[in-house]
């Protein structure tokens, strides 16, 4: 190939010099021998002193570089040449010794690449980029001496005289930014003249950095911050000497903190800042304050564990001087695509006041939280979800996690495992619980189990024309469960689960079959069988006389037996409707208003349940009270005692049932639907009378006529209306009587009730203002910690906002006191408002308030003020009423590596207790 080159180098010059060299193709075949003779004598004395063995050269290596005339493919003797990744430059690749270099290194510039072959050293301008295995070093200038193997980085000077490309180096994990660099491939080691890294959250600046061959870091008079100005941070942790250690820690001598470059009296006699990425084990700084009530305290101090990439562990704890104490222990944990979750406690005693004093308080308290979340994509067929929520009472009054947590008295938690099987069968395993911290109330069931089968056709054919019979559609549902019902203070003594557990089981089989009646009425008819399984009955009996037993005295009354033991019940019930829909349409040609349409829906249907008190079905007993009168009771459900499931219905039930629901709608012109130009809009939602006559009684058949009724006056304002009249009058006591109303008062029924009720909600706000949703940085846990604890979110992406909920309830109920029918009124009012604004784009302002209509005083009010400190952040919260009434001021450090270097001044709600 050279000598092609050359033959067509001086093929050209004959044609130009004919009369000089008559035969230019001889004289080009004996310059190259000449060539490639000096070539060999030259590598001949190079074999002797280099360290190459042999060495290719590529096609392109006879490029010269524009700017100079130095030949770029002349093999340097002590090093790799550089690969190139413009495509006006040359590559060599020799065989290396490895004991230098091991690696080609490769290299980019903008501008222009010098290399000087005397001083063996190569100079790149312009935005400059070597790689050498994983290492990268970038600047404006880079100067490669390869007798030193060294390389020097700096930035140069633009047209305005200030310094640009400073020098950005990385190696691995490891980026460093300074202003110069040295840096030797063969040891690894360098030295960095004003240096800025970065390690996970913080950022170490150094005036002198000296990296070790290990990859470890001595930084000479420098600070650590978590700050990202890269010129005068807003604060930082001085020093003289450091060392980093890679993905461990950063220790260093004495150092002391600056604000704004002002030192601070807040020193250390060493440091020690981790920089090693993801999780970190390390003590937590408590707070400290001091109550009026509990006195001197140190609260949320304690230690957390980072156990590996998928769980955690902390617990924390509050002691305060007056004796009371607190531990919250925190386990979570969490497996991308497959589950995360976490279990919380809390446990210890609450002391109020001094002993002895009236106000003097002491009491345990404790607290169960369990969450766990199941992926979707984990298990297609089956799920097991967990929200467990137990405390006592004291315990949400002394240590509420947020306000919804204050505001609120019910809480309820949850387990559950969910499955099927080819989509048809599901099963659901559970268990509830359920509690009211005002009342005290609580409500288990441990465990609950539902078997489910999907409707299916028994008598549908795979074929052929369809006969009516086969719409015949059957369900099936069974569910069991234990429950108890008592006190938060009594679920855990001894004998509460046994005395007060109720347990049972109960099937149910629908059987339904639609018919379609002259194409235009729809004919409902089903059968709903019913079983129930109970594990205990009670039998009763009435003692006339005092009886004497041996050990006690029993006194005469109503005596009640409870058997342990399987029992059944067996019921159904029959029933058919029929309904259809009438339209009625009124249109306008001309005019705003376009069309009226009402959609009446008639409906009207038999429903039949026999006497299942009857001796038959083994369901009711008899006995006989003081009066001698025959008394029938429930063998299941009666005042004295009430199954889960409660018993069969004890009375015959032969009933007409009727209702009559209308829908009111217009349609008018609009001019933002460009498509049809019309808008519908609905007057009446849903207006509904029913009622029923029962055959089967022997009196009073008819029963209470029901009105209900709703609309959308508009998008946000929403009218109820629902009201009960009774065509049979009442006694003094308020007890219907055979007798109608409209034979002693002329009217044709009586209101028993009546409630209007009217919601309205409104929200003002930026037009940019968006449907709240999950932020796109945030990971699944950090946004389950902003759900998790609202209250310390600061959403910047809403400018402002202000939003009103008002509900208003009048009812009307008739009331007999001292034998007189009168009419009570009672009117129900609350209006909550909410609001926001960015008052600069660092100050945030928020308001959360509502007025109590009953009290007229202001409910419950929380004023926020947050202000964004680049990397600090300052809170002011104020609850300037109630029982919360409270104040809380703080600042601290944005970023968890440094969550305890703040300050915090508060006045605690606690002490108003």
């Amino acid at each position: 190939e050279l000598y092609l080159q050359l033959e067509t180098l001086f093929s050209v010059k004959t044609k130009v010099n004919q009369t000089i060299l008559p035969n230019g193709r001889l004289f080009g075949i004996l310059l190259t021998w000449f060539w490639l003779l000096f070539i060999a004598l030259f590598l001949n004395d190079l074999r002797a002193d280099s360290l190459y063995n042999r060495y290719t050269i590529q096609p392109d290596s006879l490029v010269i570089s524009a700017d100079t005339l130095i030949s770029e493919n002349t093999p340097d003797p002590d090093t790799t040449i550089f690969q190139s990744n413009r495509q006006d430059t040359g590559v060599i690749q020799p065989v290396i010794d490895r004991s230098t270099i091991e690696a080609l290194i490769s290299r980019v510039a903008t501008d222009s690449i010098v290399q000087d072959m005397a001083e063996r050293k190569v100079y790149l301008y312009g935005n400059s980029e070597i790689k050498y295995q994983d290492i990268t070093l970038k600047a404006k200038y880079i100067e490669i001496d390869f007798k030193t193997n060294t390389v020097l980085a700096r930035g140069m000077e633009d047209s305005t005289g200030k310094i640009v490309g400073n020098p950005v180096f990385s190696e691995g994990d490891q980026t460093f930014k300074a202003k110069e660099i040295s840096y030797n491939f063969i040891t690894r080691k360098g030295m960095v003249l004003h240096v800025l890294t970065e390690d996970d959250q913080g950022f170490l600046h150094g005036e002198r950095v000296k990296k070790m061959d290990d990859n470890t870091v001595n930084v000479l008079h420098g600070y650590y911050t978590t700050c990202n100005l890269e010129e005068n941070p807003h604060f930082g942790f001085r020093f003289k000497k450091a060392r980093v250690i890679p993905d461990n820690k950063i220790v260093t001598g004495p150092a002391y903190m600056e604000i704004e470059g002002v030192p601070t009296i807040l020193a250390l006699p060493f440091g020690i800042f981790p920089n090693n990425k993801g999780k970190k084990s390390g003590i937590v700084i408590p707070s400290y304050g001091e109550s009026a009530n509990r006195g001197f305290f140190l609260e949320n101090g304690g230690y957390y564990w980072a156990i590996n990439d998928y769980m955690d562990f902390q617990v924390l704890g509050d002691i305060y001087s007056r004796g009371s104490w607190n531990i919250k222990p925190r386990f979570r944990y969490s497996k991308r695509y497959k589950y995360s979750g976490g279990i919380t406690l809390g446990f210890g005693d609450i002391v109020i006041g001094t002993k002895e004093s009236p106000d003097y308080v002491k009491d345990r308290s404790f607290r169960i939280q369990w969450s766990h979340r199941q992926d979707p994509k984990a298990r297609p067929r089956s799920s097991f979800q967990a929200s467990v929520n137990i405390m006592t009472s004291n315990y949400q009054r002394f240590n509420p996690s947020s306000t919804q947590d204050y505001l609120k008295n019910e809480f309820q938690s949850s387990v559950s495992y969910q499955t099927n099987w080819a989509g048809k069968y599901f099963l659901t395993i559970s268990s509830n619980y359920r509690q009211n911290t005002k009342t005290h109330a609580v409500n288990l069931s441990l465990p609950e189990l539902t078997f489910t089968v999907n409707r299916f056709y028994p008598l549908r054919r795979s074929g052929g024309k369809k006969r009516f019979y086969e719409d015949l559609a059957i369900n099936y549902t069974m569910n069991a469960k234990n429950t108890v019902s008592t006190f938060d203070t009594l679920l855990f003594e001894p004998g509460t689960l046994e005395r007060d557990m109720k347990n049972g089981a109960i099937h149910k089989i629908p059987i339904s079959l639609p018919l379609r009646v002259l194409k235009h009425f729809t004919l409902s008819n089903s059968i709903n069988i019913t079983d129930r399984m109970y594990s205990r009955s009670v039998r009763q009996h009435y003692l006339a006389d005092t009886v004497y037993d041996g050990n006690d005295t029993i006194l005469p009354g109503l005596k009640t037996d409870t058997i342990n033991g399987f029992s059944n019940s067996f019921d159904f019930s029959i029933s058919t409707s029929l309904s259809t829909k009438l339209y009625g349409i009124v249109r306008y040609k001309k005019g705003p208003l376009r069309a009226i349409r009402h959609v009446f829906t008639p409906s009207v249907g038999f429903s039949y349940t026999p006497d299942f008190s009857d001796p038959f079905w083994g369901n009711y007993g008899t006995y006989i009270d003081a009066d001698g009168n025959e008394v029938k009771y429930s063998y299941y459900d009666n005042p004295q005692f009430s199954s889960i499931y409660r018993g069969p219905p004890g009375q015959k039930s032969g009933a007409i049932t009727f209702s009559l629901d209308n829908n009111l709608e217009i349609k008018v012109r609009s001019r933002k639907d460009t498509i049809t130009g019309m808008k519908k809009i609905v007057l009446i939602d849903n207006f509904t009378i029913s009622g029923s006559y029962d055959f089967a009684r022997d009196s009073m058949n008819l029963s209470t006529i029901n009105i209900r009724g709703r609309t959308r006056i508009w998008k946000n304002l929403s009218v109820n209306y629902a009201s009960v009249w009774d065509p049979y009058m009442a006694d003094a006591s308020g007890r219907r009587i055979n007798k109608f109303e409209w034979v002693a008062n002329n009217r044709l029924v009586r209101m028993k009730s009546t409630l209007w009720g009217l919601s309205f909600s409104y929200k003002l706000g930026d037009k940019d203002i968006k449907k709240k949703e999950k932020p796109k940085e945030a990971t699944e846990d950090e946004w389950t910690e902003i759900e998790k604890n609202p209250d310390d979110y600061v959403d910047w992406n809403i400018p402002w906002s202000l939003s009103f909920n008002y509900t208003f309830q009048y009812r009307l109920a008739e009331s007999y006191v001292t034998g007189e029918r009168t009419v009570v009124s009672k009117v129900t009012q609350t209006l909550g408002f909410n609001g926001q604004i960015n008052i600069t784009p660092k100050w945030k302002f928020t308001l959360t308030s509502g007025w109590d209509f009953n009290t007229n005083k202001l409910s419950y009010t929380s004023i926020n003020v947050y202000r964004d400190l680049h990397c600090w952040e300052m809170r002011f919260s104020w609850i300037p009423l109630g029982i919360q009434k409270s104040w809380n001021f703080s600042i601290n450090v944005k970023a968890s590596i440094l969550q305890d270097l703040k300050l915090n001044r508060k006045s605690d709600w606690r002490d108003n207790l």
